[in-house]
Parts: C-alpha cells; sequence; structure tokens
C-alpha cells in the first residue's frame, strides 16, 4: 500500500517518518471552515474529515492520512493564529492556565474512512511579555494551533505538566496512527 501524508505539517512528517513509514506528502486544498454549533471537541476531527475529503478519489493501493488539531480553553477553540498580534493574544490567553489540545487522525482508503481523537491537557506557567515576544521573534508560532509548540523553547520552558499523550499535542498522536494503519493494512 502506498501511503500519502495529507499535511504540510513538519512535525507530522518527521513523527510519521519515525514510526517507520515509506510516504509521499501530498498537498490539500481545503479552506478549514467549521459549523460555528460543533462542540470544540469535534471541530478536529471535523476538520481533518473534511481534508480527507478534499482529496481526489483515492486508487486502490492509496492510504491516505490527514489530520487536525485545535486548542481549546474555556470553551474557545484556538486555531492557528492569523498574524503574530494573534499569536500573543492567544499565548496571552493561555499564560497560567490548563487547557485542552485535541487531535484527530483520518485514515481513508478507496473503501474505507476512519477517524480517531485524542486529547491532552496542558498546564501553563504563568508567560511574561517578554517570553512572549522571544517566542514569537524567534520561533514558528503561525504554524502551530493555539501558537506553540510542545517541543519548542516555550514548550520546554513554560509546560509544568501534561496529561495524556506528548505527540497530541504535537498534533500527531503516534500511538493512534499506528494503530490505525496497522489495522488498515492486515485488511
Amino acid at each position: 500500500m502506498k501511503v500519502l501524508l495529507g499535511s504540510e505539517s513538519p512535525r507530522r512528517k518527521e513523527l510519521l517518518d519515525k514510526l517507520g513509514y515509506s510516504f509521499e506528502t501530498v498537498k490539500i486544498n481545503c479552506e478549514e471552515i467549521y459549523p460555528q454549533n460543533l462542540k470544540p471537541e469535534n471541530v478536529a476531527a471535523y476538520l481533518s474529515e473534511l481534508k480527507s475529503g478534499s482529496f481526489r478519489v483515492l486508487k486502490e493501493d492509496e492510504i491516505l492520512i490527514t489530520a487536525d488539531t485545535v486548542v481549546v480553553i474555556n470553551g474557545e477553540i484556538l486555531g492557528k493564529p492569523n498574524s503574530k498580534e494573534d499569536a500573543v493574544l492567544m499565548l496571552k490567553k493561555l499564560s497560567g492556565k490548563s487547557h485542552l489540545v485535541f487531535t484527530a487522525i483520518t485514515i481513508k482508503t478507496s473503501k474505507k474512512l476512519i477517524t480517531k481523537s485524542d486529547v491532552a491537557k496542558v498546564y501553563f506557567d504563568e508567560i511574561n511579555n517578554a517570553e512572549i515576544d522571544h517566542y514569537i521573534n524567534n520561533y514558528q508560532v503561525l504554524d502551530k494551533a493555539g501558537s506553540y509548540g510542545v517541543q519548542d523553547w516555550l514548550g520546554m520552558a513554560k509546560i509544568k505538566k501534561i496529561e495524556g499523550n506528548f505527540y497530541t499535542i504535537m498534533g500527531f498522536p503516534t500511538h493512534l496512527v499506528y494503530e490505525m494503519l496497522e489495522n488498515i493494512m492486515a485488511g
């Protein structure tokens, strides 16, 4: 089977590679809009399936993987920031509080579509303005839900506790990806 990763995320590429799968990265053009009445815990799954459905019809020997991650704090959904100013506002909301990270994975073949989600809880220490400025000016923030990477400086310096899977927060719950791919490949 030929594995296609429908994501341009360098983190997802790296993690799928580390799981030992050969794959090709494909671009998916999809406007990431979801119904406003959707519960926050269902948004990542909705968007992951939307991405999957936006791709061309798959050949018999192809498997497409899509994913989406959202950060939720006090019922508010934080996706990727639109600007550095937006990222500052997001990080100020997360400072000193806990939030949830939902990541969904969709695996699609010519005959099946399976979506699974995982959630992790992240506890941040207080993040002062100088730390926010340092992070935003020295790291890629515009391609990450909630404006931060758990594996980056901010994650190392300011996350005091995690409940759940580290890779879910990174945007690619490897344990789910492995389980889903192995089940699909086994038939």
